[in-house]
């Protein structure tokens, strides 16, 4: 990649900004937050939102955008495929740069360090919780399906009364 930030590598719609905060996982630090929406496949690309909350100084919040950019640009390649958005918090506007460059290198490597996202639904078929690839469908009849019962000494549910009782 160039030393320019293309265009390709930046969240731009404000859709993609409404859907990665949604729908995201989130890291942090002191002076910044990160969502992280996942996608297939491609590279991470990055958004941002530096207010005025951060610094009523433009001067101040294009230096942290700046800063965020070359941080980003020198280490995408580790990071997973999707949409990143980093909130920068209050205190951001007051550090100097070396301060802001440990603070966004230690928001990466928590990023890189985030465990791979969980599989849909909630109960995983015992192959897929071993970690073995299964080709063959989901069981789909009550009797293919282990029943799930209560522990043993746990107390028994309680009937519900029906809406016309």
């Amino acid at each position: 990649m160039s030393a320019r930030f293309p265009v390709e590598v930046r969240v731009r719609t404000g859709r993609d900004y409404r859907d990665a905060f949604a729908d995201s996982r989130r890291v942090s630090t002191r002076h910044f937050s990160l969502h992280l929406r996942l996608r297939d496949g491609g590279f991470c690309r990055l958004g941002m939102a530096v207010s005025r909350k951060v610094s009523p100084d433009a001067v101040v919040r294009n230096r942290i955008k700046r800063q965020v950019r070359e941080s980003f640009r020198l280490r995408y390649r580790e990071f997973p495929a999707g949409d990143c958005i980093l909130v920068a918090r209050s205190g951001a506007g007051a550090l100097d740069k070396v301060a802001l460059r440990k603070d966004l290198a230690l928001l990466w490597d928590r990023l890189i360090a985030l465990p791979p996202s969980s599989p849909t639904g909630t109960i995983l078929r015992r192959d897929a919780a071993a970690g073995l690839a299964s080709a063959t469908p989901a069981p789909t009849s009550p009797s293919d399906t282990p029943s799930l019962s209560a522990p043993e000494g746990a107390p028994a549910p309680r009937p519900t009364a029906s809406p016309g009782e």
